[in-house]
């Protein structure tokens, strides 16, 4: 056996955290896969699995010895894709970052319909509120909102979002719908830490900024949450126009102070490596810039 098949089944055994899994996964059995990774750690010297009655755990050398191994096969194929040129079907695995709620919203359908269009992709999504380092972390694909700083990576512009001011209808219909944003002072607000405004909400009146200090009834730290607390009345929320866009269209919620918003923030699809970008990056880049914008809750 050599050391290129070796690479592949003792990670597919770190994957799986099982041999019989990565048996299953490789279409071989499982004696062949135990022995393959008894005699790469004999070649080495060193354990790189700990072993337990229902599961196998990396060992610091393995956890070393996978990414070198990670990062050595996926370099293989993408020096095969590049061989075989446009003609190379997408194959191997994609690692994608994007906002925990935009994610959910958007990357996630797109991602089911690419992975049914190419059976021989997989994906690792990361979704979460945080900059994810792309070289760092081994990232792709990463789908960002707002302005880019400098850097070396492809980015190719889908959308822009809004940030904006709701309620729901009952509660305006109660409290009334504010003219100018500094009506907003003394109003029952829910502010979430997510966008990192809970004290004070900036605006534009006229072009010159405008800054309300807002004492909040509800914090929460997730957006999803301030939308909910909003449709059910309990106050003003700032959030992006994406997350309400489906609330807005059903009528559970309103936007108000639009002439008043700051400028939209940009969507970028962001990746590695331009044209030399293996087949499974540029297919994927591709599919998930049409398809967002197609997304009418994306464009102005």
């Amino acid at each position: 056996m050599d050391r290129f098949q070796e690479m592949q089944i003792f990670a597919a055994v770190a994957q799986a955290q099982g041999f019989s899994a990565a048996a299953r996964r490789l279409g071989l059995s499982a004696a062949s896969v135990t022995r393959a990774v008894a005699a790469l750690e004999k070649r080495i010297g060193t354990p790189l699995l700990t072993r337990t009655t229902r599961s196998v755990y990396l060992s610091e050398a393995g956890q070393r010895y996978l990414e070198d191994c990670r990062r050595i096969l996926s370099e293989v194929q993408e020096a095969e894709d590049s061989a075989a040129g446009s003609h190379a079907q997408p194959r191997g695995q994609l690692t994608i970052t994007a906002p925990v709620l935009f994610g959910e919203l958007f990357v996630t359908p797109l991602m089911v319909n690419f992975l049914t269009q190419f059976p021989d992709v997989s994906i690792n999504a990361v979704l979460v509120d945080r900059v994810v380092s792309v070289v760092e972390e081994g990232i792709d694909v990463a789908v960002r909102i707002g302005e880019l700083p400098d850097s070396n990576q492809h980015a190719i512009r889908v959308g822009e979002v809004r940030r904006v001011i709701c309620a729901s209808p009952h509660f305006l219909d109660r409290h009334g719908r504010p003219e100018h944003p500094e009506a907003l002072a003394q109003a029952p607000m829910i502010a979430t830490s997510a966008i990192g405004q809970l004290r004070s909400w900036p605006f534009l009146d006229q072009g010159e900024p405008v800054s309300v200090r807002v004492e909040p009834r509800l914090v929460v730290t997730a957006n999803q949450a301030a939308i909910t607390a909003a449709c059910l009345g309990l106050g003003f929320t700032r959030v992006l126009s994406y997350q309400v866009a489906g609330k807005v269209a059903a009528g559970e919620l309103e936007i108000i102070l639009a002439d008043f918003e700051l400028p939209p923030l940009p969507i970028h699809v962001l990746y590695q490596g331009g044209r030399k970008a293996p087949s499974r990056v540029r297919s994927f880049v591709d599919f998930a810039v049409k398809t967002l914008r197609e997304h009418p809750a994306l464009q102005r």
